[in-house]
């Protein structure tokens, strides 16, 4: 009695933390762990990012993002019994996300089972063909790797004569986006001008299918061609897929076509699982 008469302020402050926190440790800092998960997911570390996740869960286990990512890595890791155990709970904490996540399962097997096809697709009206970009050179000019592309393009939008153009690429170098330089290209070989549309927002291939789906849908297609080379088809493909456009083609130049045929062991997948969660938006930092 005569220590909480002289201390009644520590005491108080001492209850409030307790009340709090509990009798442990401090607990940590949720956004850091979920920063920090991210972090080694992206340097290759998943085993320390699903520690990571682990520790976050244990204090907060109904943080959606963190049950999605859980999912996600462990399926990457091979453990898909944890990956259950964190959709189960998803599902229960945030439908829509587990859903997402889903697709997001279904897009990295389609697009790993994807191979390089030099060879076009024949599409009705309600396909689009969307040609990703390619950095510029300093001046604005093309480079040989975007010109490949744009003739592999050419050649599906002739096989798909009614079928809408997506040129989708920012970056834009001495005042030309990849995707006016790409539009001038495809002008330029006899496709109409009112068959293409351009996005010239996009940074990544992440933003590639963002903001191309949505420019393909309101020009009323409702499933997609893809259309990049045969080293970056896959990741394109499962992006597409998540960002809500079913892929019913995908369409390579010939520059190392042999050399990407084989499907990517699971270590060479580490990029599509990092695209298709951010494609997801699930954001890298909070």
């Amino acid at each position: 009695m005569q220590i909480a008469r002289r201390f009644p302020t520590l005491l108080a402050a001492a209850a409030a933390t307790i009340a709090i926190l509990g009798t442990g440790t401090a607990h940590a800092d949720p956004a850091a762990l979920f920063n920090s998960a991210q972090d080694n997911f992206t340097s290759g570390n998943e085993a320390a990012g699903l520690a990571d996740l682990r520790q976050l869960l244990s204090e907060s286990p109904d943080d959606a993002q963190a049950l999605a990512l859980q999912a996600i890595w462990s399926d990457y890791a091979g453990d898909i019994i944890t990956r259950e155990l964190a959709m189960n709970r998803l599902n229960g904490v945030d439908g829509r996300l587990a859903d997402g996540t889903r697709t997001l399962f279904r897009a990295i097997g389609a697009a790993v089972g994807t191979l390089p096809n030099p060879i076009p697709a024949i599409a009705g009206p309600q396909t689009g063909i969307a040609v990703l970009g390619y950095g510029l050179l300093p001046d604005g000019a093309m480079r040989p790797e975007l010109v490949n592309r744009l003739q592999a393009a050419w050649l599906q939008a002739l096989a798909s004569p009614f079928s809408p153009i997506l040129v989708t690429g920012g970056n834009p170098q001495n005042g030309i986006t990849e995707a006016a330089a790409m539009q001038g290209w495809l002008i330029g070989h006899g496709i109409p001008a009112n068959r293409i549309l351009t996005d010239h927002r996009a940074g990544s291939t992440v933003q590639n299918a963002l903001f191309g789906v949505q420019m393909l849908r309101d020009a009323g297609a409702t499933s997609a061609i893809v259309v990049t080379s045969p080293n970056h088809i896959r990741r394109a493909v499962a992006d597409f897929i998540v960002a809500g456009m079913p892929v019913v083609g995908a369409t390579t130049s010939l520059e190392q076509l042999v050399s990407q045929l084989p499907p990517p062991a699971r270590s060479g997948q580490r990029g599509i699982y990092l695209d298709t969660t951010r494609t997801l938006r699930i954001p890298t930092e909070r």
